[in-house]
């Protein structure tokens, strides 16, 4: 197992990460970079990308869609040199699984070692069919992936043939940092659980999982932590991240991908009371948080640095 570092600030309670725009607006090269340039230099802890594709929203008549996320992610390894980087998450449908090995590998070595390899089965029917990716039997296929890439990452070689993908006598050269870089699982589903927590350095949810609100934490943490227990693990031993939903006075709802917009409130108020609520999310044991702001702008990221600045105090 790899740790999954912890804030790069001493005192800090919890990692504090941002999401980059996915679709809420075209988002170039260049946007990318000053937000991920600015996150590191305001503080921030990492800085997260979203793996899809394309997005057809009920309503809205045109596609939508972010920049594929392993050439972005190599990009940002490249001109950062301190906030983690990771897919939030790769969906492992989208890849043959040696090369997404092969992917994390890489872009972990631009990074000096600061990638965090988020995974999970993908779940817009709309992409895989545009892009000819199979959407039946999403769970099966991903264990047999899950198995080739933890396998690569971790020993460096494999050797597996399975009903979905094959990779005999397979290997990566060079080889990743000892280790690899740590595995993060973004579902809780209780077979995805099963087949990920023997193996994961961390778990991760999306706001409306858990009410974007420490109160919602206990029941999704004792669900994984069942889950841990069951697999022979310490829970401890698993960090727990979480997305959080954070909506600034120039908000306006942000946009998601999924059919309309969720009803769960976002985080708002004061940079004090912004701060309060991520505090209490480290009191249930959370370790890392990945802000969803509302909107993703240069002048949001200036305007949450006073967040972070409460939370070091």
């Amino acid at each position: 197992m790899t740790a999954l570092p912890g804030p790069l600030t001493n005192g800090r309670p919890l990692a504090v990460g941002i999401q980059l725009p996915e679709i809420e607006w075209e988002a170039r090269w260049p946007d990318l970079r000053a937000l991920a340039l600015r996150a590191e230099e305001l503080g921030f802890d990492a800085v997260w990308y979203g793996d899809h594709l394309l997005y057809r929203r009920p309503g809205d008549d045109r596609a939508r869609g972010p920049w594929e996320a392993w050439t972005v992610l190599a990009g940002l390894a490249a001109v950062t040199s301190r906030v983690l980087l990771g897919p939030l998450v790769a969906a492992t449908a989208f890849h043959n699984p040696a090369m997404l090995a092969k992917k994390a590998a890489t872009v972990d070595e631009i990074s000096g070692g600061r990638l965090v390899l988020g995974l999970g089965a993908g779940w817009n029917e709309t992409e895989f069919r545009a892009f000819g990716f199979p959407f039946d039997h999403r769970i099966s296929r991903f264990e047999e992936a899950f198995t080739i890439v933890r396998t690569l990452l971790r020993d460096g070689a494999v050797d597996f043939s399975g009903t979905y993908f094959t990779a005999r006598d397979c290997e990566l050269a060079p080889r990743p940092r000892p280790g690899g870089p740590p595995l993060m699982i973004g579902s809780s589903g209780a077979r995805m659980l099963a087949i990920t927590i023997p193996y994961v350095d961390a778990w991760n949810a999306w706001f409306d999982a858990f009410g974007n609100r420490p109160a919602g934490v206990p029941a999704f943490r004792d669900r994984v932590d069942a889950a841990c227990r069951d697999a022979g693990r310490d829970p401890a031993g698993v960090a727990r991240t979480l997305a959080v939903q954070v909506r600034l006075p120039a908000g306006t709802g942000r946009i998601m991908g999924g059919a309309g917009q969720p009803s769960i409130p976002p985080v708002a108020g004061t940079p004090e009371e912004i701060a309060d609520v991520l505090r209490g999310f480290a009191a249930e044991g959370i370790s890392h948080v990945q802000l969803v702001v509302d909107p993703i702008t240069l002048a949001s990221l200036d305007a949450l640095a006073p967040v972070l600045e409460a939370l070091d105090r």
